[in-house]
């Protein structure tokens, strides 16, 4: 995010820097009209502002929490350059037209800063609707990937056994564990009985592996791969 903002942060202080060179460097008076007079002050207040305006939005674009955030905050970032790039030319056009009447640079000034700052709300909402939907799909498919890690945490537990019913074991270890990991990933409410009781089985087939308890191994691992088969069922029927 520091190494985006500084980028957009530099092409931000060159286009100020050409606009105020516009602003002072061309002639003060033209034809007997005075640049400084009319909508030059209330021009240049107005862009100046839009100025700040603009680098705003993209700090708050541009400080997303994560890379995803951050990445679908990009929208904002090309409108921002979009609008700063039209208000130096806008700008430089009211600044460098003598005696210009006040109202004609603010009228175009407002309409820069409404429609820069419309757009930038429309994409910014658009990008949090899918931020939010992508926090709903971590938030469902939680379970499913911690469930699927502790199984193999308890494979590779079984896989150092030395028991003479160590085979075995791994064996039943490993069909828990492949049916976590291919199991439906998506969650819902009407599955917390059942994900509590795949739950308490994790807990059961580990104890059972650290006391090389075989039989207790094969009879837990039968229950929690009904117990899977019977989640994925349900979750089909939910879809």
């Amino acid at each position: 995010m520091k190494k985006s903002f500084k980028l957009y942060a530099a092409c931000w202080a060159i286009l100020l820097a050409l606009f105020n060179v516009i602003c002072f460097v061309t002639p003060d008076s033209a034809a007997g009209m005075n640049k400084f007079g009319g909508a030059f002050w209330a021009g240049y207040a107005f862009i100046t502002a839009a100025f700040i305006g603009q680098l705003v939005c993209a700090y708050i674009a541009l400080k997303g929490e994560n890379l995803a955030k951050t990445f679908l905050n990009l929208p904002l970032i090309t409108i921002s350059y979009s609008a700063t790039v039209l208000t130096v030319i806008v700008g430089a056009l009211c600044m460098a037209i003598p005696d210009l009447p006040d109202w004609v640079a603010i009228i175009v000034c407002a309409c820069i800063l409404g429609f820069s700052a419309i757009s930038l709300i429309k994409a910014s909402g658009a990008a949090q609707a899918v931020a939010d939907v992508d926090e709903k799909i971590k938030a469902k498919t939680a379970f499913i990937k911690i469930a699927a890690k502790e199984a193999e945490n308890i494979f590779a537990r079984a896989q150092t056994l030395q028991a003479a019913n160590a085979l075995q074991i791994k064996e039943e270890c490993k069909k828990v564990c492949e049916a976590l990991k291919y199991g439906d990933p998506m969650s819902a409410p009407a599955l917390e009985e059942i994900e509590r009781e795949i739950d308490n089985g994790l807990k059961q087939l580990k104890q059972a592996v650290i006391a090389s308890d075989g039989e207790k191994v094969a009879a837990v691992s039968t229950e929690l791969l009904l117990n899977v088969k019977e989640r994925n069922g349900k979750c089909k029927a939910l879809k």
